[in-house]
């Protein structure tokens, strides 16, 4: 099963990627993590990404697909994927359905967190005043840029993918063990 978790940023994709690759076997696909990880061993990749990033704007459709197409051909994702972060524009989406159906395969399923903004501000300013872990992109003002990209730029496949009747809407708000049994229901549900 290829799935794609969708949500504004903060809402939770990566937790329940994660969940999902340890309950279902499905490989989580993280374009931002991949990315990161490129910056962090200073890459060629990650050199050319960083200050995108950064300001907290979208990397080239043609750098994500190179990374998603190369991650995706590895063997442990021969019975699908968790897309998780991506697709986040139209065109995007239409050169990842072409690189799976080059592939025989496609997007079986897509899940949209919804989360309130100021819930999303609210957690990483909980991060931030906790102490956590952050990343270099984790800080209300590049959130607030973030949610903004996402709106203008990721919004649009709401529409794109419930006219293909793939799209199930979760209650990102809800504590994440809820979310957690949502998502199992709704892929329990899906015919083999």
């Amino acid at each position: 099963m290829n799935l794609v978790l969708f949500g504004p940023p903060g809402a939770g994709k990566g937790t329940q990627s994660k969940t999902l690759t340890e309950t279902r076997g499905l490989p989580q696909l993280s374009t931002g993590d991949m990315l990161r990880a490129a910056i962090e061993a200073g890459t060629p990749l990650g050199l050319a990404v960083k200050a995108t990033m950064a300001k907290g704007e979208l990397v080239s459709d043609e750098t994500v697909i190179k990374i998603i197409a190369e991650r995706y051909d590895q063997p442990d994702c021969k019975n699908g994927a968790v897309f998780d972060g991506f697709p986040r524009t139209i065109p995007q989406a239409e050169a990842l359905d072409a690189m799976l159906a080059a592939r025989g395969k496609k997007i079986d399923l897509v899940l949209e967190l919804k989360v309130d903004d100021a819930v999303l501000l609210s957690r990483v300013e909980a991060r931030i005043k906790a102490g956590g872990v952050l990343r270099s992109d984790d800080t209300p003002e590049t959130l607030a840029h973030r949610l903004g990209v996402y709106y203008k730029n990721t919004a649009p496949l709401i529409d794109y993918y419930r006219a293909q009747g793939k799209l199930k809407t979760v209650d990102g708000m809800a504590p994440v063990e809820s979310v957690t049994v949502q998502i199992a229901d709704i892929l329990d549900a899906v015919p083999a």
